[in-house]
């Protein structure tokens, strides 16, 4: 499913980014299944050799998008790591839930702004070829989250606070699809309720601090 080529010039670039956003609009037009390479084609107005110079298949179209998207989504929290309070020790408890609610809306902007988003979120989950694409996101921003809040919790073994961002990680990353898989739901109060999860969650690491802190250094 890789890229076959990654255009220099101008042109094809443009060209590159016309099948991309062919794709992408037709995914919110006809699903997975039915997306077809010709389909792309003829809503982009190329020939099917044109797009066989960049992609082999659909689900290589597939997982371009959904590297851009992770790609996207990824830059939001770096920049959210730049004046945000990354650790749930770094501040109050309302500080810290207001903080993770900020980077939920953050990525929730980036990933409305992106072309059928929804749908190539849809296609993570539903083509196991795809999901390593999510994984590989998941996994850069757990261990960005990682070495956040590594120094707050030095009696925390360093295979616990990996899984535990890991699982931050996800439980985000579901509440940011259910916000588009459901639109009827509320988003401001999804995005609350889950940052308070969150900082919940950690509170116990912080909590395990405070009750060894007597018995000197970790």
């Amino acid at each position: 499913m890789a890229q076959k080529q990654s255009p220099v010039q101008r042109r094809s670039v443009d060209t590159l980014n016309l099948i991309l956003n062919a794709a992408a609009t037709l995914l919110g037009e006809v699903g997975i299944e039915r997306l077809s390479t010709n389909l792309i084609c003829k809503r982009a107005g190329l020939t099917p050799p044109a797009l066989y110079r960049y992609f082999p298949n659909k689900y290589a179209v597939l997982k371009e998008l959904g590297s851009r998207l992770m790609e996207r989504q990824n830059n939001a929290y770096l920049e959210w790591l730049k004046t945000a309070r990354p650790s749930p020790a770094a501040g109050s408890k309302a500080e810290n839930i207001e903080s993770l609610r900020h980077m939920q809306e953050l990525t929730n902007a980036v990933t409305c702004e992106f072309p059928g988003a929804v749908w190539i979120m849809r296609a993570m989950r539903a083509v196991p070829a795809l999901q390593q694409v999510r994984f590989d996101s998941h996994n850069f921003v757990a261990q960005r989250a990682f070495e956040d809040v590594r120094q707050y919790y030095p009696r925390t073994s360093d295979a616990e606070l990996r899984l535990a961002t890991r699982l931050a990680v996800e439980m985000l990353y579901a509440a940011t699809e259910m916000v588009f898989d459901e639109p009827g739901l509320d988003a401001s109060k999804i995005n609350i309720e889950m940052a308070e999860m969150v900082a919940r969650y950690f509170e116990k690491f912080a909590e395990r601090e405070v009750e060894s802190s007597a018995s000197g250094p970790a």
